[in-house]
């Protein structure tokens, strides 16, 4: 079998390090304008961190190439280009057979679409699935043990793609099939998890993370089960176990964003420094779009959004969420 990894920036390597033994072949694929010469030659990168590739991985900026004879294509680039990509891969001749896994997770800016939805607007007779989870990058490459969700529409495309990246001891795949609730949990958990570097910044102790937590998650659940995801997807690794991964670990860039705004740090100064995609950024502006479209309310997101792209004071802001109109809190299992 041929995997693919189409974007190599920190989880797609990561991706492609960790799945090389399950493959035959292995080829990573990005623009030719990000492929360092050490990548290239050496298999190698030491930015943002050292990853060093197995010799029999294939790197090229050729994606006709890459995608030939692939069984499995990951989609590992981010939200931004995802719909660019797909076109691309249009061009490129991509078969309807070829599964194509996202493990991106965000909101298109604009149409306020995931990704799935992105992807079939270009592709859409291919097979597809979804992966998400509590995946920090640098633990998975240090080899710590983690689990996923693998969401599909087709409980057998989701079953030839959890046996295909599944690796014992490692990294432990579950099936799905709420890609509503899969995508939403873990593109929503971005905006959340900058609060959360607010709070570990401003060191409002353990009480304040465990009711942002909760909070957060009530504004996950209410936007995602309008749009049509199953409750207890929310709950499991793609919800909650990614939501308190991200939030809890200063290795999450949402996070960092979040610790940055605290210390009176500028959005554009604190993307700069960090050099890499902070998703929850973008999203909280989708999020804020979407939530007022189907008219949902979303405290902490709108909160996390004018600390971003306001000039309003960011502990203002946060502290405002306290003296709201009190309120009953959800159930949403009740029948």
């Amino acid at each position: 079998m041929k995997l693919t990894v189409l974007g190599l920036g920190c989880w797609g390597l990561v991706l492609t390090k960790l799945l090389t033994g399950n493959f035959d072949e292995v080829c990573g694929w990005s623009r030719e304008q990000d492929l360092s010469e050490e990548l290239v030659k050496f298999k190698r990168t030491t930015k943002p961190f050292n990853v060093q590739l197995n010799e029999k991985v294939k790197i090229t900026s050729n994606l006709k190439e890459a995608i030939d004879g692939a069984d499995i294509i990951l989609l590992v680039v981010a939200t931004s280009a995802i719909r660019a990509v797909c076109k691309q891969l249009k061009e490129a001749g991509i078969k309807d057979e070829q599964i194509l896994v996202n493990a991106s997770k965000g909101l298109e800016q604009g149409t306020l679409k995931r990704m799935s939805e992105v992807i079939l607007d270009e592709l859409p007779t291919q097979k597809i699935a979804v992966l998400s989870g509590p995946t920090l990058a640098l633990e998975v490459l240090e080899g710590q043990p983690t689990a996923a969700s693998v969401a599909a529409n087709d409980s057998e495309i989701a079953k030839k793609v959890q046996k295909a990246l599944n690796v014992p001891n490692k990294f432990r795949l579950y099936t799905n099939d709420d890609m509503i609730g899969v995508e939403l949990g873990g593109s929503l958990k971005n905006v959340i998890a900058i609060a959360a570097g607010f709070i570990d910044e401003m060191k409002f102790g353990d009480n304040s993370k465990g009711a942002l937590l909760a909070r957060g998650m009530a504004e996950i659940v209410r936007v995602s089960v309008h749009l049509g995801a199953n409750p207890s997807t929310l709950w499991g690794l793609s919800g909650m176990g990614d939501l308190i991964a991200t939030c809890s670990s200063h290795l999450s860039r949402n996070n960092t964003v979040g610790r940055m705004l605290a210390r009176g740090k500028k959005i554009d100064d604190i993307l700069a420094e960090l050099g890499s995609v902070a998703e929850g950024v973008k999203t909280s502006k989708a999020i804020v779009e979407l939530a007022k479209k189907i008219n949902i309310d979303t405290p902490i997101s709108n909160a996390i959004y004018k600390a971003v792209y306001s000039k309003e004071n960011s502990k203002e802001i946060f502290m405002n969420l306290m003296s709201r109109q009190l309120k009953a809190e959800e159930n949403f299992v009740r029948q």
